[in-house]
């Protein structure tokens, strides 16, 4: 158990802290007159750039937007949050808020100037160099403030003392975080953890509340200014204790469920009929993301087929003299969402009758014609599904799709198997990449290539799709696991 003994330097930051937080709302006032100076000072250096002398010598209603700018900024800027604490979330988006709410006055100023019948009077490159100085003076006020705050909390002033209850994932991550990123200004002094969590807190340098019981006496005794819960959203009953238990609590209680422990897809929050909702199953290459990467695929997949059509029309020629039967195969999968497709393929088998068992291909395997065993080697026999992206069933990166029978068999001995057919289907995938690519002959490799995949869809960008397949290119068109 750590000793509870304040020593002099943090009775010392407590009293800085109060301090701080019992003048928070002049400094609020002094944000607020800083933005109002910053975009002032930033109206006239852009007359001075644009007029070449003081504002006052252009159109009147130059100075008269500067001024109703200048108050709406006052007003609509405390009204959209961007007075609020910021402490713990991320700078660029602090930046990217107040842009846009200095775009958005703007914006209004300009619609008012069209009432008033004087907008014709107003210089567009006076306004277009207002924006960006205004932006940027703005950003450079806060800039110089979150510094000042970063630097104090680094030396422990002005920071916050926490108690975290629940320590698996999340907790422990929170807590890693509050350490490793100390410019936030966050001290956890206590966790208060399960016996079964128990063992990841170390009491050498932190204390441990041993029950819930405990903890409402501990904030108060200590002076604890944040409770962070961690726990589980399968934990009812533990948060209806703790809602009663802290129903008096005069502190800060943030709840981050524990979604990390769960094996889905992603966690983000957002809005939903207006209540907060968590998205455990959508995957980060939908919306307009989603949009992206489908204009990308066919214009690649289109590129390809132009440029590859000599070499299409040599495998043809060689398919058609290495055995009877077609040049192309077809064979139903699942695509998006589980929604079935006819994948194509250059055909690198004997025509045979499977009894509808599919069976993988196998070292030297006898239904594998001559000029099928060196298209199977270099992957030249998926170049056709570039036809599957041009018809909106296949995306160039993905995750491989497999045959409907082995669907059925893994979907039973793998709990997250069927959550890689939330996003189409690839040509190419990050388990390729990585050497998971050809027979999976064992149930611990077909669950090494769905983690493999599982990974990709939760890290999904379009800088990863570009690096999949240069290193395609270069690796993956090859295996030792590809008969």
């Amino acid at each position: 158990m750590a000793l509870n003994v304040i020593n002099p330097l943090r009775r010392n930051h407590k009293i800085m802290q109060d301090l701080i937080s019992k003048h928070a709302s002049r400094l609020e006032l002094s944000m607020r007159l800083m933005d109002v100076a910053a975009l002032w000072a930033a109206g006239h250096l852009a007359g001075l750039v644009r007029f070449s002398g003081p504002l006052a010598n252009a159109a009147p209603i130059h100075s008269v937007l500067l001024l109703l700018c200048c108050a709406m900024a006052y007003l609509l800027f405390f009204e959209l949050g961007l007075y609020l604490s910021w402490r713990g979330r991320s700078v660029l988006t602090m930046f990217g808020r107040v842009t846009a709410s200095w775009g958005l006055v703007l914006l209004i100023g300009l619609f008012i100037s069209f009432l008033m019948h004087h907008v014709g009077e107003l210089s567009r490159l006076w306004l277009f160099y207002w924006f960006l100085a205004g932006s940027v003076f703005i950003v450079a006020v806060r800039w110089i403030v979150y510094s000042s705050l970063r630097y104090l909390r680094r030396n422990g002033v002005n920071s916050k003392t926490v108690v975290i209850v629940g320590y698996g994932q999340i907790g422990q991550e929170m807590h890693k975080r509050a350490q490793q990123q100390d410019w936030y200004g966050y001290e956890v002094q206590a966790i208060c953890a399960d016996p079964e969590d128990a063992q990841y807190v170390d009491t050498n340098f932190i204390t441990r509340i041993g029950t819930l019981e405990e903890l409402p006496a501990y904030v108060i005794e200590h002076q604890i200014d944040e409770i962070w819960i961690a726990v589980s959203v399968s934990s009812s009953a533990k948060l209806q204790r703790l809602q009663y238990l802290l129903r008096n609590a005069l502190v800060d209680i943030r709840w981050v469920p524990d979604t990390l422990g769960m094996q889905m897809l992603s966690n983000k929050i957002g809005d939903f009929m207006g209540f907060p909702a968590v998205d455990l199953n959508r995957p980060v290459s939908s919306g307009l993301n989603g949009l992206a990467k489908d204009l990308f695929d066919k214009l690649f997949a289109l590129a390809v087929l132009i440029l590859l059509a000599p070499l299409f029309s040599v495998i043809a020629i060689c398919i058609k003299v290495s055995s009877p039967g077609p040049v192309f195969f077809k064979q139903p999968r699942l695509g998006l969402n589980g929604k079935k497709f006819d994948v194509y393929k250059f055909r690198s088998m004997k025509l045979h009758h499977e009894s509808g068992i599919v069976k993988q291909a196998t070292k030297s395997d006898p239904r594998i014609t001559r000029i099928g065993q060196f298209i199977r080697r270099t992957s030249l026999d998926e170049l056709p599904q570039f036809f599957n992206v041009l018809l909106g069933d296949m995306s160039i990166v993905g995750p491989r799709p497999h045959a409907l029978q082995h669907n059925e068999m893994y979907s039973d001995l793998l709990e997250v198997y069927m959550a890689r057919h939330r996003v189409k289907p690839g040509i190419t995938g990050w388990a390729q990449i990585n050497g998971y690519r050809g027979e999976t002959d064992t149930v611990d490799k077909m669950a090494r290539r769905v983690q493999c995949d599982l990974y990709y869809i939760q890290h999904w960008s379009l800088w990863m799709d570009m690096r999949i397949i240069v290193w395609t290119a270069f690796k993956g068109w090859t295996g030792n696991n590809a008969y």
